[in-house]
């Protein structure tokens, strides 16, 4: 499967690399530190493409419409 192909598949729901401002707006609004989200691997299908970085923060839309948060790690 390529790159493209992975990320686009009907499973895995869109995933968006947010700026590191809206980043810190989000830790700010929820009153939580970088220590306390739920991780995501640096090397996940679902960041292939999008030029994440580790530290940076992923937005996750469900299928619901509900939105996640996700800490990019590469270790």
């Amino acid at each position: 499967m390529s790159e493209r192909e992975t990320t686009i598949h009907e499973l895995i729901p869109p995933h968006r690399v947010l700026p590191k401002e809206e980043g810190e707006k989000i830790l700010a609004e929820f009153k939580i530190s970088q220590a306390r989200i739920p991780k995501i691997h640096l090397k996940d299908a679902a960041l292939v493409g999008k030029g994440a970085k580790a530290g940076q923060i992923v937005e996750v839309k469900r299928l619901d419409g509900s939105l996640n948060y996700r800490l990019i790690v590469d270790e």
